[in-house]
């Protein structure tokens, strides 16, 4: 293990002290503090613990618990409560205290700021009448407690008041050498100015609101009800507001084509980055370019946007020949046959593209042509001759993604011939050490070859001033704009864009006539032509950058070529074109602990979907919600259930079905008249005001996080209905009845909002919601235009549908027959490369065997296998460090639970490989 900090961090005390108390044995290295240790974040995080399985964690309270877990010390509830007040409400209003100390000079005001912990703290020490804060014993809670506080205690110039308990626990902690060596390493003796050069990298922190004993609450995304107060004009406007009810504009349901833009109207043309036609698209694939892409479309269009949304198969290169050879057809067919199967996932997740076309038409090779001749005309093209890797074997030059070896950078084993996707660096396939051709796995043979190239450089000026402009007014994702600045950064070199293969759009230069243009020039043209296959007057929007808004939304892999490579073409072609306003770059998402993977049997892929027996919008609920905004994600399949089965079932589908019901049951099917009362007014600010967020974060494309926000809403409707008891009240006088006519009436009518908020989202979901309730077309278009407004939809005597439950649970036996089906094959199950067992006879033994080849023999023939123990033992480590990984970061009960079961089942794998007995003996003084 190795564990990096920095100098004046105070989150980096915590862990050196944490490291030294438990005596854990792990390499330290001091790096500054920009240093990107951890390679999946896009900033600069530390402290930062690099585990032996290659994982790494980077809270300090993770670390710490994690570096007790290892030396046998597992942390108490109460422990674990006080971790929690650390991080929430703690740590809040010591970063401003820090702040105003280090940075203001306003050391007299730091108690102002932290008198409220710091007297929670000490009347809990005082209650407790112990020590520590866990008892007799110090404790994880006590060690990064002390550290947190230790730059402001340890200060006699901050003037804190008197706090007794809290002053002699302190001092209590400090008595062990291990916390002031750590505290001396990080401050070097400085004190509070240790922590300057640290503190000025900090964002200025917000003022401190928090209750004395409540934890602080940074993410609105996730506030309960009552953590946002009113006051009695934003209440009484809100009421105002509901009470104005649905617009009366007339009301447009199917769009009209070919949708051009228009004046006065915000146009906004969507593209997803095209799919390769030759691979069945994974769920990653999915969520990571189309999905996203239609959420936001269906977003815009609610928000009465003049929104056009295009997509297709990118059909050229060495991929669909490759693909064309081993199925024995040809590259047409090919192409021909998985358009379709990609059109039916598509379908089948209920992607509303407005046109969904394909790179090989006679639009492509016109434009792409148009856009060559005009590069070389104006002088953005220079010839030369390069060195290239081909393949003997194969008979052919072997394309940049059907390349793969080690990295001469970073050293990743799995490089491409284009760009390693560990360190991010561009890299020409010669470059690669150890290549290998992606499709024989012979090593390929450098050969060289005359090609023209895309003059980079002489366009990097008007690229950077075309990109100053649109990262700073459009909404550029921090890895779009990351990526493009490393390109930047290392200077632009002058790219190929033509390639010695048979399928693909043709060079029209008489002197390159054999060749066909690369993929990376040729593919992002596919949106213009297919673009033109839906409407001849593409131009209007193509060649319209003053009215038209251009999103792109693709993986971070595919961030270079949309924001240099491609706008390049297009600023050297002088035509004209709409670039790119909004790059929308997602991270990677892996499945389970792995990637996935088609040949191995891992992960799902989008034609499995459907086969599941999990409806579409679960789907797609799931993928949004663990969309790879800022970092890397995973689909696990026991979260899944957990979410479906939490948020879903019992949070969303819970309320929206109670409050249809108490409509039908207790006022046979009609909204009953409503009486607000000043609480009901609240729930309305509230509601309100959460979806203003879910718009705003929506707008800013904000996808998984503006779907908290409905969450948020439903937990606010059921929390009303339980404090409310409309079943009890309508059993009593009048009073009480019009009080449950009132609490289901606005029950059912933020029901409809519900169903409005959902419908990028869960679209079939959606309208099921509408349909039950009855609810008119106008509900759609009123609510979410202009700045959001939630009115009273469903007016009292308004007659709704038939309700009935819209989410099913997903049982966990069902889940774990799914987790296995799509887990590939286990590494039990994989046969022995290299390895003979006594038993076989299809090959002479050799005539002389080595004694340890020998003894290993010998013992498998008794039930031991020697080399699986090997393998078994370090699976058992890897598996060990994950699990106590996932307990130091707190991870859902359900997924812990799953890891813990598979470690258990690979020690009793490692057991039955040793020839001992596979259920372990009982250990005197451990639990069982």
């Amino acid at each position: 293990m190795k564990l990096f900090v920095s100098e004046g961090n105070p989150h980096c005390l915590k862990v050196l002290a944490a490291l030294e108390v438990t005596g854990v044995q792990c390499s330290v290295q001091y790096v500054n503090h920009e240093e990107k240790v951890v390679p999946f974040l896009s900033r600069p995080v530390l402290p930062a613990l690099l585990l032996p399985s290659g994982l790494h964690l980077f809270s300090s309270n993770a670390i710490c618990r994690y570096l007790f877990e290892v030396s046998g010390q597992e942390s108490s509830e109460l422990c674990n409560q006080w971790l929690e007040w650390e991080a929430t409400d703690l740590q809040p209003a010591l970063l401003q205290a820090l702040h105003m100390a280090v940075l203001q000079g306003k050391g007299s005001e730091v108690s102002k700021v932290l008198q409220g912990p710091l007297k929670f703290l000490d009347q809990s020490l005082t209650k407790g009448g112990k020590p520590y804060l866990n008892g007799d014993t110090v404790s994880l809670a006590d060690l990064v407690l002390w550290a947190a506080l230790y730059p402001v205690l340890s200060d006699s110039s901050l003037a804190l008041g008197e706090h007794k308990s809290v002053n002699s626990w302190f001092d209590r902690v400090a008595s062990i050498h291990s916390c002031l060596s750590a505290a001396q390493k990080v401050l070097q003796g400085k004190g509070l100015q240790g922590m300057k050069s640290y503190m000025q990298r900090q964002p200025a922190p917000q003022s401190n609101q928090c209750r004395d004993t409540q934890p602080c609450n940074s993410n609105p995304a996730e506030g309960e009800e009552g953590e946002r107060d009113f006051s009695e004009e934003e209440m009484e406007a809100a009421a105002l507001t509901w009470s104005k009810g649905l617009s009366t504009s007339p009301v447009v349901t199917d769009r009209q084509h070919p949708i051009l833009p228009q004046e006065g109207k915000r146009n906004i043309l969507v593209t997803s980055a095209l799919p390769y036609v030759n691979n069945v698209p994974h769920l990653g694939n999915i969520i990571g370019c189309v999905l996203s892409a239609d959420v936001f479309s269906r977003y815009g269009r609610l928000r009465d946007w003049n929104l056009l949304f295009v997509c297709g198969t990118d059909e050229y290169g060495t991929a669909t020949e490759n693909k064309a050879r081993e199925e024995g057809l040809t590259p047409q067919l090919i192409c021909d046959k998985y358009h379709a199967v990609h059109s039916s996932i598509y379908k089948w997740f209920q992607i509303d593209f407005d046109f969904f076309g394909r790179t090989t038409t006679e639009k492509q090779t016109e434009i792409a042509q148009n856009i060559f001749w005009r590069l070389h005309k104006n002088g953005f093209l220079v010839e030369d001759t390069v060195e290239q890797l081909r393949c003997e074997n194969c008979q052919r030059f072997l394309a940049d993604r059907f390349v793969e070896g080690i990295c001469p950078h970073c050293k990743y084993p799995e490089a491409r011939g284009d760009q390693c996707d560990k360190c991010g660096r561009l890299i020409n396939a010669v470059e690669l050490r150890e290549p290998q051709c992606k499709v024989c796995r012979q090593t390929p043979v450098i050969r060289s070859s005359k090609h023209l190239f895309l003059d980079l450089p002489k366009l990097e000026t008007q690229l950077e001033q075309w990109l100053e402009k649109s990262t700073s007014t459009g909404d550029w994702t921090a890895n779009a704009k990351q990526i493009t600045r490393s390109w930047l950064r290392d200077g632009l070199k002058p790219r190929c864009i033509t390639r010695d293969l048979l399928w693909g759009t043709p060079v029209p230069h008489p002197d390159f006539k054999e060749k066909v243009f690369y993929v990376w020039f040729d593919a992002p043209i596919g949106y213009l032509s297919i673009t033109a296959n839906y409407t001849d007057k593409w131009e209007k929007w193509w060649k319209n950058p003053h009215q038209v808004e251009l999103y792109n939304f693709m993986a971070k892999d595919n961030v270079p070529f949309h924001s240099v490579v491609f706008p390049c073409s297009l600023l050297g072609a002088q035509d004209n074109y709409t670039l790119v306003n909004h790059l929308v770059a997602t991270e990677y998402l892996n499945y389970e602990d792995t990637k996935f993977s088609k040949s191995r049997g891992v992960g799902v892929f989008g034609d499995m979907a459907k086969d599941t027996g999990i409806p579409a919008d679960v789907w797609r609920f799931y993928l949004l919600y663990v969309r790879p905004e800022g970092q890397d994600s995973a689909f696990s399949w026991a979260d899944m259930a957990l979410k479906n089965n939490s948020e879903l079932l019992n949070n969303l589908g819970n309320f929206i079905n109670r409050a249809g019901m108490f409509v039908a049951k207790f006022f046979e099917g009609c909204v009953p008249v409503m009486e607000l009362q000043q609480e009901d007014k609240r729930l309305l600010a509230l509601v309100g005001w959460e979806l203003q967020q879910y718009i705003q974060l929506m707008d800013k494309v904000k996808i998984r996080d503006a779907l908290k926000h409905i969450l948020n809403i439903s937990r606010h409707g059921n929390q009303y209905i339980q404090v409310n008891e409309p079943w009890k009240k309508i059993k009593g006088g009048d009073t009480e009845r019009q009080r449950a006519g009132t609490v289901t009436g606005v029950s059912v009518n933020i029901a409809c909002l519900l169903s409005v908020m959902l419908m990028p989202y869960m679209p079939a979901v959606s309208q099921t919601i509408r349909d039950q309730l009855n609810a008119p077309q106008s509900c759609v278009n009123t609510m979410l235009q202009g700045t959001g407004t939630f009115v009273c939809s469903l007016c009292a005597g308004h007659r709704i549908g038939t309700v009935s439950p819209l989410f099913q649970k997903l049982e966990a036996d069902q889940i774990e027959a799914l987790k296995k089906r799509f887990g590939g094959q286990q590494p039990e199950d994989e046969p022995s490369k290299e390895k003979k067992t006594p038993q076989s006879t299809a090959s002479p033994q050799p005539a002389a065997v080595p004694a340890t080849a020998a003894a290993d023999e010998v013992a498998m023939v008794n039930g031991v296998d020697p080399e699986k123990a090997k393998q078994l033992t370090q699976a058992v480590a890897e598996q060990g460090d994950k699990v106590r990984a996932l307990k130091a970061q707190k991870a859902e009960k359900a997924v812990i639970t799953a890891e813990v079961a598979k470690l258990l089942d690979l020690k009793k794998q490692l057991a039955l490989a040793e020839g001992k007995s596979p259920e372990p003996a009982p250990q005197k003084g451990k639990k069982k």
